[in-house]
Formats: structure tokens, C-alpha cells, sequence
């Protein structure tokens, strides 16, 4: 057998070869530590937590928001066409109560809208020679009289001839003077009427639905 080793007391046996020490902490620090780590973690988690929250709530505010401005939009294009409808129908309601009332009022004061138009035109042509003036044959007498009146009175000095006609209706008449004339013709009148409304309102519903046509295109 070869000899024993002996034991080298003098031999340092803390030396780390230059590596560097563990360090050595106490269980108590090393639960705080922890607790430390566990607290940042959750406080990490829970920013994140709450940015992704705000993300997601301001995508669907904005979501809400687009679908409020649809709805809106929709709404308004809904009222315009109502408002439309109504405007188109409220003319045409009272173009036609217009019509059914005026023959009752022509006849019940067939004279009033001649004498207005006779009276206009004698008050301008005080210095005309002569003025003729047309009317229905059934109203000849009583309106001859009362032309003549409203000649004196606006001191129409010229002479006035007053004519029957049994093509100029009731409540009509046609004043002529040496160069020029002027006719107060209800059906006429009646008949331009009726194509100024139907243009408007053709005219009031193209728009409304061409600015319909344009909303609901993509």
C-alpha cells in the first residue's frame, strides 16, 4: 500500500478561483423579493389589462359612433322625402280646392275680377280714343252699366264700347284699346297654373330622388 495522504490544513478552501461568490440571501428576504416580483407582475398585467380594455372600448365607440351617423343619415334622407311628399301634396291640395272654389266665387260676383281689370286699365288709358271691352252675353246689361261707372269715376274721357260674347265666360273679359289689349281668360289661366304646379312638383320629387339614389349608393 502506498502511504496515506495527509490532510493540508493550510489549504484555503473559501478560494473561488477567481469565479465569482454565490450570493446567500435569508429566507425572509427571498419571500420579500418574491412577493415584490409578484406585485409588479400583477401591476404589469393589470396596465395591460386596462390599455387593451381602452383599445377595445374606443373601437367600439367608434363603432357605435359610424353606426349612429348611418342611422342619422338615413333618418334625414327619410324626413327629406316625407318633407317632399307633403310640400308636393300640399300644393297640389291647394291648387285643387283652389279650382273647386274659384267657379263658386265667379259666380256669386261674376263682375269683381272685371271690374279690378277695368279699373287698372282706365285709370292708364285715361287719354286712350276709344276702349272696347268684351264680356259674356248673358252679363252684357248689368255690366255695361257698370263699366260705364268706372270709366266716369277714373274720368275716362275717351269712348267706351262694351261688347257681348258668347265664348268669353263668366268672370272673363277682353279690354282692347287702338294698340294693344289685355284678356282676364280663367281657363287659361287655369291651365298655365296647372303646368307650373306639375313642373314643380315634378321638378321638387326628381330632386328628392336623385339625392336618395345618391345616399344609397356605395
Amino acid at each position: 500500500m502506498g502511504a496515506a495522504t495527509k490532510f493540508l490544513f493550510d489549504v484555503d478552501f473559501t478560494a473561488t478561483d477567481g469565479k465569482p461568490e454565490r450570493q446567500i440571501i435569508t429566507l425572509a428576504e427571498h419571500a420579500l423579493r418574491l412577493a415584490e416580483a409578484e406585485t409588479a407582475a400583477h401591476r404589469r398585467g393589470y396596465e395591460d389589462a386596462r390599455t387593451d380594455a381602452g383599445i377595445e372600448a374606443g373601437r367600439r365607440m367608434a363603432s357605435a359612433l359610424e353606426a349612429i351617423a348611418a342611422s342619422l343619415a338615413e333618418a334625414s334622407a327619410a324626413l327629406k322625402a316625407i318633407e317632399a311628399r307633403l310640400e308636393c301634396e300640399a300644393v297640389e291640395v291647394a291648387v285643387a280646392v283652389a279650382r273647386k272654389l274659384a267657379p263658386a266665387l265667379v259666380a256669386g260676383e261674376p263682375f269683381a275680377e272685371i271690374s279690378a281689370l277695368a279699373s287698372s286699365c282706365f285709370r292708364e288709358l285715361i287719354a286712350a280714343p276709344h276702349i272696347a271691352v268684351r264680356v259674356n252675353d248673358d252679363l252684357y246689361a248689368a255690366v255695361r252699366e257698370k263699366l260705364e261707372a268706372i270709366a266716369r269715376a277714373r274720368g275716362f274721357e275717351g269712348r267706351l264700347v262694351v261688347l257681348a260674347e258668347a265664348e268669353v265666360a263668366p268672370g272673363d273679359c277682353r279690354i282692347e284699346w287702338a294698340d294693344g289689349g289685355i284678356n282676364r281668360d280663367s281657363a287659361a289661366a287655369d291651365a298655365a297654373i296647372g303646368e307650373a304646379v306639375a313642373r314643380y312638383v315634378g321638378a321638387r320629387r326628381g330632386v328628392v330622388s336623385a339625392n336618395n339614389a345618391q345616399e344609397v349608393s356605395p
